[in-house]
């Protein structure tokens, strides 16, 4: 489809428009017909004589990049969802739009791949008709299901309403309700244009461009108008202060904001930061505060992108999409501003997790410094794709989304001549609690210092909070313990916030009258956090628990106080609570989707049985069964060999994060000592005792 835009905007020639895949511009994404990550461009579009300025984000489909989907969303107001006609709404489909709805952008559809239904299903008219209309109210359902209710009505798509389209975006064709009353086109006209090889006159009468780009221009806001409900809800600072109203109205003169969603590290440029901006102007030699770093930098180039291509264009005003050279510190999810009042934007809310990883080393260990440069690169570039190092080996550890994504990274690397052994694929597990323990006692190796730490399940509707946004770290303390208040927590506990982790995990101070706590507060955090990354069972990062410091006693000369104190003593305690409170091993569970013909049913949901996974619902939509279950990520390495043995091919499924579980009792003991043999650790975890001894 992006190739039909970028021909109509005179940036591709129309003879291989289709076929060329413009903006999947990576050797690895034309070799694999697949996009991998998000590619930006500017087209001029216009429409009864008006011009407009589209600026069009091409992401991938496949739910192992869905991250870079998630970071796009936060720069758009509008959303082409592309659904395939053969394969209907998938798993992925119901995440993207899910995704833009939450951050209140508006969809519309596209129904692709109608020339399949014809030439490949030979359906009749009357049988294209009614997937059609099976597609459009799935879709409804998923806005109405994950849409405010505010937006529920006015976003439900229709031909009618000409927020549908379909078409062929291989053969470059496709109509809107209103295309087609223009032009006169009847269904039975596309019929034949491929049943008489018709599709060239079919493809000039309906050019798929005109309908897509007429749709989004019609449907879609333009950033004055989708600002004002957008800051709302992805920005928690001041609506009123004069940086709110800049952003609610899109104020060119306003102070700069800008949300970076990507990072591109060009060989010759180095970081090229590209995001939205929301109010302002930005203009090359400008200074910028970078939030996250918190260092001030210098815009050298101001650009936008043109696919792989950056076009320097000195100065961009609010509602583009800028790409800036020499924020070196950038990365994505920052917020950036001309001013340091800025409350910064809410951090992006990924939909899965990185749960497989896998061990790389170069073969030849001259190459080191050069692997660690390539993976520093990556990490960059892509923050779903997360790198460590197991000091205990000396391995670096990628870790991934799936299977596909780690595999990608590994060409990735290659690519750059670098020589490099893996391990296969490993499943990446959390650690958490079942019961409450403590307080327990954690005293600085100098013994002058104490710190007692309480320990509970945090629970999943907290945890959920978090995921949605809801209390986070930079959210004001009095309106977050009226949130925890009105959800039942004690007053204490609600006003008493120290921290709040993407990974489901807060920290709280309820010390009375506790001497020179404010002076370690940092410190005692680092040993939080410390401990979070690698616990206590096998080093995997902590998930799901409350802790809570209830005491401390400090040493009153500084000297003796200091973080080599601090940092361990707050981890013992933090260990000794967490070993004492039902420990428990999280493994990550995937929601399965298949699609098959009725006769295949029982081999579908035998294959979900025999993987340790169970099958939620069972429908019958049309002419095929659609299977819901939920799988190990454990079980899923070798399932597409598995299923497609097992359906003769003739299944299609779709995999997708869906929460962490406990690993089954009679396997947990068996996992625990897997894992820590792999990470070179001692085959028992230690006990609670053994973290009490300074």
């Amino acid at each position: 489809m992006s190739d039909s835009l970028l021909a109509a905007a005179g940036l591709l020639s129309p003879s291989v428009a289709g076929t060329a895949l413009a903006l999947d511009y990576m050797e690895e994404e034309q070799k694999r017909q697949m996009t991998i990550k998000a590619a930006n461009v500017s087209l001029l579009h216009e429409r009864e004589g008006k011009p407009f300025v589209i600026n069009l984000i091409d992401t991938p489909g496949h739910v192992d990049f869905s991250g870079r989907v998630t970071r796009s969303i936060r720069a758009i107001d509008g959303a082409v969802v592309v659904v395939d006609s053969v394969e209907e709404i998938m798993v992925q489909t119901e995440t993207v739009t899910r995704q833009a709805l939450e951050d209140r952008v508006r969809p519309v559809l596209y129904i692709n791949k109608i020339d399949r239904l014809i030439k490949e299903l030979r359906l009749s008219p009357e049988q294209v008709q009614e997937r059609i209309s099976r597609i459009i109210a799935e879709f409804n359902r998923l806005v109405n299901l994950y849409a405010e209710p505010e937006y529920r009505e006015r976003w439900s798509v229709s031909f009618a309403g000409n927020t549908v389209a379909m078409g062929s975006a291989k053969d470059r064709w496709g109509f809107t309700a209103e295309v087609a009353k223009t032009k006169g086109i009847k269904f039975s006209d596309v019929v034949d244009a491929y049943l008489n090889e018709k599709v060239d006159e079919l493809r000039e009468k309906a050019p798929l461009h005109e309908a897509i780009l007429n749709m989004a221009v019609e449907a879609m806001p333009p950033p004055h108008v989708a600002q004002k409900y957008r800051i709302p809800k992805i920005w928690k600072g001041d609506l009123n202060s004069e940086i709110g109203q800049g952003m609610i109205s899109c104020d060119d003169n306003g102070p700069a904001v800008m949300a970076v969603t990507n990072i591109v590290v060009d060989p010759q440029a180095g970081v090229v930061a590209s995001g939205r901006l929301f109010s302002g102007t930005l203009k090359e030699g400008s200074m910028i505060h970078l939030f996250g770093a918190r260092v001030d930098q210098r815009i050298q180039q101001v650009c936008i992108f043109m696919g792989p291509y950056r076009e320097i264009v000195g100065t961009l005003t609010a509602g583009n999409i800028p790409a800036l050279l020499g924020l070196d510190a950038a990365r994505a999810g920052e917020t950036l501003s001309q001013s340091k009042d800025v409350v910064p934007f809410e951090a992006v809310k990924y939909v899965t997790e990185p749960v497989v990883t896998m061990a790389v080393e170069p073969k030849f260990s001259r190459d080191l410094p050069r692997l660690v440069d390539t993976l520093r690169r990556l990490s960059i570039e892509d923050p779903n794709l997360v790198t460590t190092i197991n000091e205990e080996t000396g391995e670096y550890l990628i870790s991934g989304m799936g299977t596909l994504h780690l595999e990608i990274a590994n060409t990735l690397i290659t690519k750059t001549g670098l020589e490099i052994i893996t391990s296969t694929p490993i499943v990446i597990y959390r650690e958490s609690v079942r019961g409450s323990a403590g307080p327990f006692e954690g005293r600085s190796p100098n013994k002058h210092n104490r710190i007692f730490i309480q320990i509970e399940p945090l629970g999943e509707e907290t945890i959920a909070m978090i995921k949605k946004g809801e209390i986070g770290e930079y959210m004001d303390k009095h309106a977050m313990a009226k949130v925890l208040r009105d959800k039942g927590w004690p007053p204490e506990e609600a006003r008493g916030v120290w921290a709040v982790e993407d990974s489901g995990n807060m920290l709280i101070e309820v010390t009375k009258g506790a001497q020179f706590l404010q002076e370690v507060k940092d410190m005692i955090l680092a040993g939080y956090r410390w401990g979070l990354k690698e616990g206590p069972i096998a080093y995997e990062t902590i998930r799901g628990t409350k802790l809570k410091v209830t005491d401390v006693s400090l040493h009153e000369d500084p000297v003796h106080r200091g973080p080599a104190q601090i940092m361990p003593m707050t981890r013992r305690a933090m260990f000794a609570a967490f070993m004492s409170a039902n420990p428990t091993l999280l493994e990550p569970v995937q929601k399965i989707t298949v699609k098959a013909p009725p006769d295949l049913l029982g081999a579908a949901t035998s294959v979900i049985s025999q993987k340790r996974g169970k099958v939620v619902s069972v429908d019958q939509k049309g002419h095929l069964v659609y299977v819901t279950g939920e799988l190990p990520t454990s079980e899923t390495f070798d399932l597409s060999e598995v299923m497609r043995s097992a359906t003769a091919g003739r299944a299609f499924w779709g995999l997708e994060f869906s929460h962490w579980a406990p690993v089954p009792g009679s396997m947990i003991n068996q996992v625990i000592a897997d894992v820590r043999k792999r990470k070179g650790l001692p085959p028992e975890p230690q006990k609670a005792e053994d973290f009490l001894e300074a």
